[in-house]
Formats: structure tokens, sequence, C-alpha cells
């Protein structure tokens, strides 16, 4: 008999996990695919509104292009001046938080939700994301959930970021590691006795 690895039809949605009531979540991704997305580019006062509406904290001067995607902008926290870039994808089932001065450019995506595949019903888990302060995420990039970004950190377009990654340093690659600082200082070396 073959082994049962998922089964799909026992899949279920916890209770309270996507944080409000259906009607709101269809409600945001009705405004999302109209208004959200319709505004014209220099419209980036009006995406704020909309995102705080739905529950985002979204902070000053913060420019989200109108093709970027929110899954539940209740469970989003964007810091002062960040910016996220054409098609990128907020996947919010978990919290996820993007510091001040941070950039998040085209097409990345930051996933904040998996599933057990231990368990035959593929439980949905949801861990948070945080990129801290002045962060650049190069396009491209996926960052998986649970990850923190530390603050002034580089990841190059395209990697792939499956662990946490250090303040101040240029990460890149599958997976993405540091390879430099980001001022170009010498690492201190350990001194001599």
């Amino acid at each position: 008999m073959m082994e049962r690895y998922q089964t799909l039809s026992k899949f279920a949605v916890p209770s309270g996990f996507r944080g409000r009531g259906a009607i709101q979540v269809q409600l945001w991704w009705l405004v999302q695919g109209s208004a959200f997305r319709w505004s014209p580019q220099f419209m980036y006062g009006f995406r704020r509104f909309l995102l705080r509406l739905f529950g985002a904290k979204v902070g000053r001067g913060v420019l989200i292009r109108p093709s970027a995607t929110f899954t539940y902008p209740w469970k989003v926290d964007i810091g002062d001046f960040a910016w996220v870039g054409d098609d990128v994808v907020i996947y919010s089932l978990g919290n996820i938080s993007i510091g001040a001065h941070s950039v998040v450019s085209q097409r990345s995506y930051i996933c904040a939700g998996t599933h057990d595949p231990t368990l035959e019903a593929f439980d949905i888990l949801s861990s948070p994301v945080v990129i801290e302060e002045q962060v650049w995420i190069a396009t491209d990039v996926f960052v998986s959930p649970g990850v923190t970004i530390g603050e002034g950190a580089v990841v190059g377009a395209r990697s792939t970021v499956l662990k946490d990654l250090p303040a101040g340093y240029v990460c890149v690659g599958y997976p993405c590691v540091p390879i430099r600082s980001r001022k170009n200082t010498p690492d201190p070396s350990p001194s001599s006795p």
C-alpha cells in the first residue's frame, strides 16, 4: 500500500489564522485588485491610506508601487520612508515588518507562511519575517518564513534567503550568505596575545 505523505482533503485553515473574518479578507482582495492596483504610479499617499484602512502600520513617506500585493495588510508593519517595488509579493500569512529606509525591490517575494510536510493534513503555518532598517533587498529575491535580515544588510539580486542575515553585510546566493561588509571596511581580527 502506498504511504500517505499528504491528503489535501484533510487540510483546513485554522480558526483565526487569517487575523480577520472572511468578509474583510475578501473586501481587501477586491480593493487591492481594483482601486489599489489601478491607482496611478504617483498616488503613494492613496495606497498608504488603503493599507492603513485595512490595518497595516505604514510610516511616513513610504513608497509602494501599485503592482505590489499584500495578502493580509493587518499583519504588515512598514517603517518611515521605506520602498516596496513593482510586483513585490508581501505574503503576510504571518507578521512581516519592513524597517525604516529599507528597500524591497521589484519582483521580490517576502514569505511568512509555509506548510508542515510531516503532517498528512499539510497543516498551514506562519512565521514572522523581520527586515530591519536601511536594508536593500535587490530584485527577485525570495525571503523565507522566520528570517530576520539585519540592519543595513544588502541582499543581492535573485538570492534566496533561508536563514538570518547579519547587519551591515552584502549577502548573495542560494542559499544567501554574507560575502563582505557593506562599507568595505575590513572585519576586525582577533587581537594577538
